[in-house]
């Protein structure tokens, strides 16, 4: 099968000049099934804050997701921004999602440094343009991106995607290219061999997809190659605003290497790097080294030091070189030290290595082919450095540093005309990237075997399936060009703009307002008793999984952002090495937990933790080449290991919060590479182990379900319509003709599956009634979606069809087999799906069912569900009893703290007026 079109570009470029252009024609067929339009909703405006203390900062800018009421904005308006002043602020928009009927559903808005620390308004009006715009220029092979403060001039081929950045007459850097070490030899037990192959990227395509004024990005794509070798795909995106002195990438590889199990040459990482040069103008004595330590520390130095010495050149001088200014004049030193400056050594070369999450070191020589010396090291630095001097100099960071470890910071040749820098976001001098299956089979040959090892560890093996070929990663970097070395108290905003980048928001408040998301959530209510011991255990789960992550380091390069699945009480440890009782990989939908949890409450942590979650299992646990590019694994030990390769981890569902709320090109990437997902089940059926009738995959008859299968198939779908994506007209008549033809099946949702026709969209309506419910199909997302769905669409008989699902899976077996012939089977998370009842209740104005929804909330029962029984505490892990002291929760399991917290969310928004 070809690769999922890798494209997402919904050609943002077209607001060229004109924030408040929006391009993407809609066609007049969406108002069909669209909900009667309303008349235009309350379009109050908006008060936007920033989630963090500080507010902008040293960031280049932010760019935030507003969503709006049905009806309120027609797809033409403008929008203009101030601040709580009345001024005006410059703000570009942009249509990042609209309602069936045409009418916006959310915008992007980016501000720029002008946008300062308080509280903003957003209404309906013209945007005041910005004194500095961004502006980019096509000439020839080079793209020319300018802020107003800072032009970058960007190749659009060869190796260098950064030829220079200039501010003003200054070339401050230049040379901008990624670097990828490879070893082609593993020497299993130690570090590795020395030998390593270098490859530079290559670029094949790059494109303008905003070019301002306020907002400029440009994306780059392309391969590292060595000779005639190319791989590794890279995507990068560079972002400018206008006035800022800074930009930001966003870069993403995709592994396509070879290593094979029980083999040790293959394409073994060494380092991944992003590379720039940096001339160097001043004298040694007024050149200065910036490295990021522990917090807001820095180590600062000169690369010609003349502190400290025998000969003091006097207070002044030594107190400018500490604060990064240009020395006075050496004649007005004392002479003994100016006579012997040839003799003070210019420390050139400086690295910092962060190979675990708990350790750096600093260290530093005067040139290569000498001797490295100590200079220090902590715990967790913050991923900072500069380089430079009083007539200018280069800063740059890479975020979640220690926690994507291992990550180093290069600064090379410092003491020449020509200093060099490299981000390592794989260190090189960690143990190459090894990502070979964990196990040899352990005689798993056949489908029998295989599910008797499922019966023992829960890992669904299979010969080959356990690849990490076709998976993901993105980072995100800031780099600042200034026109001399900044102050200390300006790195120290710098450092804090790096480790948690400015983020506009809208308050909880305005998503409940405009009815986003299925309207399933409201905010917190502690009004009473019972109201608000659910908000104190929503609040324990979370702070749990927080202080999980923390103390059993749930961080790493492939790991930072997923959580665990299982806990093994007798080892007072997760099940991290027990098959499929490992990393969750969205098992039952932790993802919308957090992205709910957020939606009520505004919270920057949940924020945080959920941005880590998005950006982990959007790219590692999905494939985006290969045979399987468009599926997800099932949770395991590695994050690529199960044989099970599915729809519903790929599921665009938990991707949708993230980018509607932050407008993020690439998660609008990875949801458009799903468009056309529906493809894979030509490839690989997802139940080929279990089923007991013969079954070839056919392109006009395949067997897909309505639960986990379908919910990933159509959030895709929905998706690419409400953005009006490239591919939005095929993607609506997907919605619509697999609603209509679940909605048609004699049992409806009940029915489980059905045939699809890869080319018609449809379902085939099958000839007989039968009962297909497995207490999986609507947790991964489905609830969320159909809600959706209904909301947005007019068709009677599909909310009919989900609304009887919803009314009769935790009804009794006695009134499921009354309504549909025989009753559901044996079924499970009960608790889970008493959001399901609570959703019917609302939509039918059934207080009976309300009822249900409460009584199975809190006494559901499935032995897995939380009680208002369970001790809802932690015990002290402490001694011999761990690795290391905190605490645990033995009760505590992902799946269930998924369903518990998406059903109290829910449950308390829909009928929390009838507990």
């Amino acid at each position: 099968m070809s690769p999922i079109p890798r494209r997402s570009l919904l050609k943002a470029a077209a607001v060229a000049g004109a924030a408040a252009q929006f391009s993407w024609a809609l066609g007049a067929q969406d108002a069909q099934a669209a909900t009667p339009r309303a008349e235009a909703a309350d379009a109050d405006p908006v008060t936007l804050d920033w989630l963090e203390d500080g507010g902008l900062g040293e960031a280049p800018g932010s760019t935030v997701g507003v969503p709006w009421p049905k009806g309120a904005y027609e797809k033409d308006q403008t929008f203009a921004l101030t601040d709580a002043d009345g001024k005006e602020v410059p703000v570009q928009s942009w249509p990042i999602g609209y309602w069936p009927d045409g009418s916006l559903k959310w915008t992007a808005h980016a501000v720029g440094p002008g946008a300062g620390s308080g509280k903003l308004t957003l209404d309906a009006g013209s945007p005041a343009a910005p004194a500095k715009k961004a502006t980019v220029d096509r000439i020839g092979g080079t793209l020319t991106v300018s802020t107003g403060v800072i032009t970058a001039k960007i190749g659009r081929s060869g190796s260098t995607l950064v030829k220079s950045v200039t501010r003003g007459s200054t070339e401050i850097a230049k040379d901008g290219r990624l670097v990828l070490l490879r070893q082609p030899e593993i020497e299993d037990g130690d570090q590795g061999a020395e030998k390593y192959e270098r490859f530079d990227s290559v670029i094949s395509e790059v494109e303008v997809e905003q070019d301002g004024p306020v907002r400029a990005v440009v994306r780059i794509d392309g391969k590292h190659r060595k000779g005639s070798r190319s791989w590794l795909p890279f995507s990068v995106r560079l972002y400018f605003y206008a006035g800022a002195e800074s930009f930001r990438m966003v870069h993403t590889i995709t592994f396509d290497g070879i290593q094979e199990p029980g083999k040790a040459g293959g394409d073994f990482i060494r380092g991944i790097g992003v590379r720039f040069k940096v001339p160097m103008r001043d004298a040694a004595y007024d050149r200065h080294i910036r490295i990021g330590g522990e917090g807001t520390g820095l180590l600062r130095e000169a690369v010609k030091g003349v502190t400290g010495l025998r000969r003091d050149p006097g207070a002044a001088v030594r107190t400018a070189q500490f604060a990064g200014e240009k020395l006075p004049d050496p004649s007005t030193w004392d002479q003994r030290v100016t006579t012997r400056l040839q003799y003070i050594p210019e420390w050139g070369d400086y690295t910092l290595s962060q190979l675990s999450a708990d350790g750096f070191t600093v260290r530093k020589r005067t040139k290569k082919g000498h001797g490295w010396i100590g200079a220090g090291g902590g715990r967790r630095a913050s991923g900072f450095g500069y380089v430079g001097g009083a007539s200018g100099g280069f800063a740059f960071g890479l975020r979640d540093f220690w926690e994507k470890y291992p990550a180093q910071l290069d600064i090379r040749d410092a003491q020449t005309d020509e200093a060099e820098v490299t981000l390592w976001l794989w260190s090189p001098e960690s143990q190459p990237m090894d990502l070979r299956f964990y196990h040899d089979g352990m005689g798993q040959d056949t489908y029998p075997e295989q599910l008797e090892g499922l019966n023992i560890t829960y890992e669904d093996y299979e010969p080959g399936f356990g690849t990490p070929y076709g998976i993901a990663r993105t980072s995100e970097l800031l780099f600042w060009a200034h026109e001399s070395t900044p102050s200390a108290e300006a790195m120290a905003k710098q450092v804090a703009a790096v480790r948690t980048p400015a983020q506009l928001v809208a308050p909880p408040g305005h998503l409940v307002k405009a009815g986003v998301f299925g309207r399933l959530f409201a905010e917190p209510d502690r009004s009473t008793a019972a109201k608000a011991k659910i908000e104190d255990h929503l609040d324990f789960l979370f702070t749990y999984y927080k202080d999980q992550v923390e103390m059993r380091r749930w961080y790493g390069f492939w790991d930072y952002g997923d959580i665990m699945h299982t806990y093994d009480p007798s080892r007072h440890q997760w099940c991290y090495d027990v098959g499929g009782y490992a990393w969750d990989n969205s098992e039952l939908s932790p993802d919308l937990w957090l992205w709910f949890a957020y939606l009520r409450s505004g919270r920057a942590d949940i924020f945080r933790f959920a941005e880590a979650m998005t950006r982990h299992t959007g790219e590692v646990d999905v494939y985006h080449l290969g045979q399987w590019a468009g599926l997800g694994t099932r949770h395991g030990v590695q994050h690529y290991a199960d044989s099970a390769k599915q729809q519903r981890i790929a599921n665009t569902t938990y991707r949708r919060y993230y980018y509607f709320l932050t407008g993020d090109e690439r998660v609008g990437d990875l949801m458009h590479a799903n468009v056309d997902s529906d493809e894979t089940f030509l490839v690989l059926d997802p139940i080929r182990k279990i089923r007991t009738e013969p079954y070839e995959p056919d392109r006009g008859a395949l067997s897909i379900g309505f639960g986990t299968d379908w919910s990933g198939l159509v959030s895709a779908w929905l998706t690419e319509w409400e953005r009006r994506g490239p591919k939005w007209e095929k993607a609506k008549a997907r919605v619509l003709s697999t609603m209509e033809t679940i909605a048609a099946q004699p049992n409806g949702f009940v029915q489980g599956s059905a045939l699809y026709d890869l080319d018609t969209g449809r379902f085939a309506v099958a000839e007989s009634a039968v009962v297909g419910v497995s207490h999986l199909s609507a947790m991964f997302g489905l609830v969320e979606l159909n809600a959706e769905l209904i909301d947005q669409i007019d068709m009677p008989a599909f909310k009919e069809a989900w609304l009887d699902y919803c009314r009769y899976f935790n009804a009794t077996k006695a009134e499921q087999a009354a309504r549909y012939g025989s009753d559901f089977g044996s079924l499970l998370l009960f608790q889970g799906h008493s959001r399901q009842d609570a959703y019917a209740a609302v939509e039918s104005g059934d207080d009976a069912l309300a009822a249900r929804a409460w009584r199975q909330f809190y006494s559901s029962a499935d032995t897995w569900d939380y009680k208002e029984s369970t001790d809802w505490s932690t015990k002290v892990v402490e001694g011999a009893t761990g690795l290391v002291a905190g605490s645990e929760a033995a009760w505590v399991s992902t799946n269930t703290t998924a369903l518990y917290g998406l059903a109290a969310i829910q449950n308390l928004a829909l009928v929390g007026d009838k507990m």
